[in-house]
């Protein structure tokens, strides 16, 4: 009953002093930031942390604390929070007590710093010997003021080793009157040795839920009217913390005249708006290149981090497969709302598709780290998205076969065949001069120009060489990328299947990717082909298609010299076979006898 009349007087007071710094009238001390005025003065007050509150309140109660702590977890979570209020509690005039009353004499003076038993040291600017030295110099001496001594060390993994081997030696045999606790953002830098010597808390980043939550209770306390889409949207970019929320909060009230807006937020912050992302998602979709381009670079125009929006776009993607999957999470969803536009991209958009625009935007957040120019990176990854959508959409495909003319010819076809089964074939005799005998159809001049170079190529083949050209791609791409973005985009259809001295041969999935290689692009890749591999060098293209049945025909040629014999009836060898089991290895060549 104590606590809870504590707390709600606490609170109260708590709610007083915010609005009196607030409002600039703090004793004259000037304006204070959100998460100065706001910051936790009760364990109870320590935001998404139940787990580690209610445990350090039993030990209080029980007074069974340790003389070690290390507080782990993300910036902005209330690890030195706790600790000051975990002081507070050992040393409060009403312990064994759950929570620091926050009126004693002990309680009011750890809170403004004068009580000197009780130390915060910043690991980061005092990570040396000598501060450590001084520290067990000095704990070994009763405190002057309060019961215990505490010492509270901020970012201990930037300590040196020295500076860990001196602490050390204090937490092995501490006198009973100290109390240490670590706080860090990076607990696998520090010594095992020092772990195990020490009670871990991990502190979480808090819930969403959570923060709003708490914003919600310091908005009504100060009277400031925010917007909802604000709200989600400030707990989005503080990514867990409590402090970077808080932090935004306070920019965002102070831009704003009345009432803090989404569209304030999102231009403090960077992020994309919701319509934005749905619109470059419907172009995709509906196959708009025009449209989707202009609203990207508006986007960029308007400001916006270009690594931002490659973000917020792979969240949508997220939310669009997370809907699609469960349409009763809609309570998930990061970046989207689910109104009648992200329902239909929902329904209509295919699994695969989903998953290769994920994989597609991922991967264009990685390179983006390195990018001199981002926003190039973004159209290329929206135009293989466009390619792949407009190839393999299920509803497109869909629309095409419910077309009312198309339904009408294949109504009217199946009709003709039908008669054609049943009256058979009429032939007059007119027109039997003009019935031709049937005849193989011959392959194009060009292809067979293309057969005969590819197996020329292959006869000079070597299987080192196509090693050296397969792990220097990833230079030829990027060379590529650079000097001409679309070229790099049907690149990326095709591998490099074999290759000798002078020549590379290129296997396409797509015939369109091949062709424009072929044509447009050809002496852009040569260029590149030379500065990576040296002068001469060439390339020749065909599809996988031709190139698995083009591979048969080579081998069983090669075979079929191979079974002649020489004079001593020991078999010939051959130097096209020996170059054929150089470039495709012995174990894919099937040796049958001819008879």
């Amino acid at each position: 009953m104590q606590i809870e009349l504590s707390y709600e007087k606490n609170l109260e007071v708590s709610i007083i002093e915010g609005r009196e710094k607030r409002k600039g009238r703090d004793n004259g001390m000037g304006y204070q930031a959100l998460y100065r005025v706001w910051r936790p003065q009760l364990l109870k007050d320590v935001v998404g942390q139940t787990h580690l509150t209610k445990t350090l309140q039993n030990a209080l109660v029980q007074n069974k604390f340790s003389h070690a702590y290390l507080f782990s977890g993300p910036r902005g979570t209330g690890k030195t929070s706790a600790a000051k209020i975990f002081a507070k509690a050992i040393n409060c005039e009403q312990a064994p007590t759950a929570e620091p009353c926050n009126e004693c004499a002990a309680c009011r003076g750890i809170s403004n710093g004068s009580i000197v038993d009780v130390m915060e040291i910043d690991a980061a600017s005092n990570n040396g010997v000598d501060e450590i030295r001084d520290i067990r110099d000095k704990v070994k001496f009763a405190p002057s003021e309060v019961h215990y001594k505490v010492y509270i060390i901020d970012e201990v993994h930037m300590l040196s080793t020295g500076a860990f081997n001196a602490l050390l030696k204090t937490l092995e045999e501490p006198p009973p009157h100290a109390v240490f606790i670590l706080a860090t953002t990076e607990p696998h830098k520090i010594p095992l040795t020092i772990i195990s010597r020490c009670q871990r808390f991990d502190f979480k980043p808090i819930s969403s839920e959570a923060m709003i939550y708490r914003m919600k209770e310091i908005l009504e306390a100060d009277d400031v009217h925010v917007e909802e889409e604000a709200l989600h949207l400030i707990v989005q970019a503080a990514d867990g913390g409590m402090r970077d929320a808080l932090s935004l909060l306070d920019q965002a009230i102070s831009f704003s005249d009345e009432v803090v807006s989404g569209e304030s937020v999102r231009l403090i912050t960077g992020a994309v708006s919701r319509q934005s992302l749905a619109s470059v998602v419907l172009g995709l979709h509906d196959g708009q290149p025009s449209e989707l381009l202009q609203t990207i670079d508006q986007v960029l125009k308007d400001g916006k981090d270009p690594k931002r929006f490659v973000e917020d776009l792979l969240y949508y993607f997220r939310d669009v497969l997370l809907y699609k999957t469960a349409p009763d999470a809609a309570a998930l969803l990061e970046r989207a709302v689910p109104d009648d536009n992200f329902k239909r991209l929902s329904e209509e958009l295919s699994y695969d598709w989903l998953y290769a625009a994920i994989d597609t935007v991922n991967q264009t957040q990685q390179e983006m780290k390195w990018a001199t120019h981002p926003k190039i990176l973004i159209e290329l990854a929206v135009i293989q998205l466009m390619n792949k959508q407009n190839v393999s959409t299920p509803v497109m495909q869909e629309q095409a076969v419910h077309s009312p003319e198309l339904e009408q010819k294949v109504k009217k076809l199946e009709q003709m065949i039908d008669q054609l089964q049943k009256q058979g074939v009429q032939v007059k005799s007119d027109d039997k001069a003009s019935v031709q005998p049937k005849r193989t159809r011959k392959a194009p001049q060009q292809t067979r120009m293309a057969t005969g170079q590819v197996k020329e190529l292959l006869g000079k083949a070597e299987k080192q060489k196509l090693q050296q050209v397969t792990s220097q791609w990833p230079d030829v791409a990027s060379r590529m990328k650079v000097k001409s973005v679309p070229g790099s985009a049907w690149l990326n259809d095709s591998r490099p299947v074999a290759a000798s001295p002078d020549a590379i041969l290129l296997a396409f999935q797509n015939e369109m990717h091949r062709d424009m290689m072929d044509t447009k692009f050809r002496e852009t890749l040569i260029e590149v082909l030379q500065e990576v591999f040296g002068e001469g060098m060439s390339f020749l293209t065909l599809l996988q298609s031709q190139w698995t049945k083009l591979k048969d025909e080579f081998v069983q040629e090669q075979k079929t010299g191979d079974t002649e014999e020489n004079s001593e009836g020991q078999p010939v060898s051959d130097p096209l076979i020996d170059e054929a089991v150089k470039l495709v290895g012995e174990d894919l060549i099937e040796w049958a006898d001819q008879k």
